[in-house]
């Protein structure tokens, strides 16, 4: 599924507002910049609130942005490395390998009201009435993970466990997913990140008082805009520019997904602002094909 190309079934919508034209200067490669999403959400949800930002990229940069959403973590990575993608959000964890694979340059990432970049946490839930009180007695215990490759609902549930013996793995497809096999009794305990809980609980989809948290990962960074290493610097200070300029009102939509309300404007990041997590994959002796 990962390594053929081939496969990638991107879901693609062109956001090109009335009038606008390439911009001047060979700042527009192909006459259009391609966002990539990997689908961290169901996309029919995703790609509404992307399109709210992706036309406002669009006003900012005065070129067509093409927004895509990716099958998965390794499609997107294999479709900037291919030169297929100009822009890309990536998760932290994909982000280490779209830097090392891809040469994804991390630009922008999401912050509150005050401007403070976001954070956001991996969990463990079991239900309310679960023996299971902590990772050690998740031995013998089935657990629903996201997908490979994700932060918060593979990476880092794995570390949380590498040393209980016997614990069954479950990838369920997405963290909603995830959330639904536990609140189906299909597991005995899943991943529900903070920005799960917080957009399912909103829409009415999970009470968490039927459910525990037996553990919970450090705050991790939120998800970086890049852009691939191999534009024309130029282009790459324009699309920064452009990005740090958007307003509350352009990202909000994708802030609620990420668990950021009240949103800020992007602010900026680096690879260092994502250290801990090339860390973590160099702990866990992780490869690009692990995601």
């Amino acid at each position: 599924m990962r390594a053929l190309l081939g496969v990638i079934a991107l879901l693609c919508l062109t956001v090109t507002a009335c009038g606008s034209s390439p911009a001047a200067g060979g700042t527009c490669p192909d006459g259009r910049i391609r966002f990539g999403v990997e689908p961290y959400e169901d996309p029919a949800k995703l790609k509404p609130a992307y399109e709210v930002l992706a036309k406002a990229l669009q006003s900012k940069l005065n070129c067509p942005v093409e927004l895509q959403v990716v099958d998965d973590y390794s499609a997107e990575v294999l479709a900037m490395r291919n030169g297929k993608l100009e822009i890309a959000q990536f998760g932290p964890l994909g982000f280490v390998f779209a830097s090392t694979k891809a040469n994804a340059q991390a630009l922008a990432s999401f912050a509150d009201a005050t401007g403070k970049l976001t954070t956001y946490t991996a969990g463990i839930w079991v239900p309310a009435t679960s023996p299971v009180k902590s990772i050690n007695d998740l031995s013998g215990k089935t657990v629903a993970l996201s997908s490979p490759g994700s932060t918060s609902g593979d990476a880092l549930p794995r570390f949380a466990f590498k040393d209980v013996k016997d614990v069954k793995v479950d990838y369920a497809g997405g963290h909603p997913e995830a959330m639904l096999a536990l609140a189906n009794g299909k597991v005995d305990a899943a991943e529900i990140n903070s920005q799960q809980a917080a957009s399912a609980k909103a829409a009415g989809a999970f009470d968490p008082s039927k459910f525990r948290q037996i553990w919970t990962s450090a705050p991790i960074p939120n998800d970086p805009i890049t852009v691939r290493g191999d534009l024309d610097p130029a282009l790459t200070d324009k699309i920064r520019k452009a990005l740090l300029e958007l307003g509350p009102s352009d990202v909000a939509q994708v802030g609620a997904f990420l668990d950021v309300t009240p949103p800020g404007p992007l602010v900026a990041v680096t690879k260092e602002t994502y250290q801990p997590l090339f860390d973590l994959a160099a702990a866990l002796g992780l490869t690009e094909n692990d995601v």
